[in-house]
């Protein structure tokens, strides 16, 4: 019987990036995609990708997902509530399974212990540690932050209002969330990617200073940056309704950022890829011209 690839969070943004790269590399028949909910993953079924149904909490939920696979990916879990312990019961299942390779999508920072996030990141490297002591030959796609996140920081409105964030000169080498998607994809259909850790980041980082001088250019418009302190930032975030939860997340990354714990750019990406990697610049053209 044929040996497939698994992929978990497959209706998530990173996950759904990783299968449809799969599809342009290998028959649907040969993808596995883990969900809660079928219902979710009608377009993947139809594609003709194999649908099997777990959660994370729920280990012995697990138990039947992973069989016969040879390879799968872990996106990390986007809920907070015992994300070790999720990540756990899904290695767990795989080891048990036969799972020849695990693939574990984390994040890529300076130094964990030093971080003001460390205690929201921990979990990570927790996880990578988990795999290796599971004995699974492994890949640790170690991603920096997105592209695509920059709006959630300084919003849709920068033409008008400027861009406004307090991350000081902070240095980020932001990467497309579809081309990560991609470079997780080609590790898992080549070969020689085991038991390797890769920092997947663009090889140029950007200030949010950089970011208001390339909407300028683009704009022909003078876009000012503003760095204010966090008190300020956090008002302005409470006034706008944000839930105190949301205000924190992004008063801890601003805050981050402005340390430079991000600031690990790197050519894993462009040699996973084979290319070079997007520019910002295209990013920001086409979310803030839409051309």
């Amino acid at each position: 019987m044929k040996r497939m690839i698994l992929v978990t969070g497959a209706t998530g943004h990173l996950g759904g990036s990783i299968v449809k790269h799969l599809l342009t590399k290998i028959s649907a028949d040969q993808i596995v995609v883990l969900v809660r909910d079928e219902n979710k993953a009608a377009d993947l079924k139809a594609a003709g990708v194999h649908i099997r149904i777990g959660d994370y909490h729920d280990s012995a939920s697990l138990t039947d997902a992973f069989v016969n696979i040879e390879k799968t990916v872990l996106v990390s879990s986007n809920d907070f509530n015992d994300r070790l312990g999720q990540h756990k019961n899904v290695i767990n299942a795989a080891k048990l399974a036969g799972v020849r390779h695990f693939v574990y999508t984390g994040v890529s920072i300076k130094d964990i212990h030093t971080s003001v996030l460390r205690d929201f990141m921990i979990d990570h490297f927790q996880t990578e540690e988990y795999v290796k002591d599971s004995g699974m030959k492994y890949t640790f796609m170690r991603h920096n932050l997105y592209a695509e996140m920059i709006p959630f920081y300084i919003g849709h409105q920068v033409l008008e209002k400027g861009v406004v964030f307090p991350a000081g000169e902070g240095r980020i080498p932001f990467a497309l969330r579809d081309e990560m998607g991609e470079a997780n994809a080609n590790v898992l259909t080549t070969e020689g990617h085991e038991d390797r850790i890769y920092s997947i980041a663009s090889e140029v980082d950007y200030s949010f200073q950089d970011i208001a001088d390339i909407l300028s250019e683009l704009s022909g418009k003078r876009i000012t940056y503003t760095n204010p302190d966090n008190t300020r930032f956090t008002e302005s975030l409470k006034a706008a309704g944000l839930p105190n939860h949301i205000v924190q997340i992004a008063i801890g990354f601003s805050t981050a950022m402005r340390n430079g714990d991000f600031d690990v750019p790197g050519t894993d990406l462009k040699n996973l890829l084979g290319r070079k990697p997007a520019g910002l610049k295209e990013y920001l053209q086409q979310t803030y011209l839409g051309v």
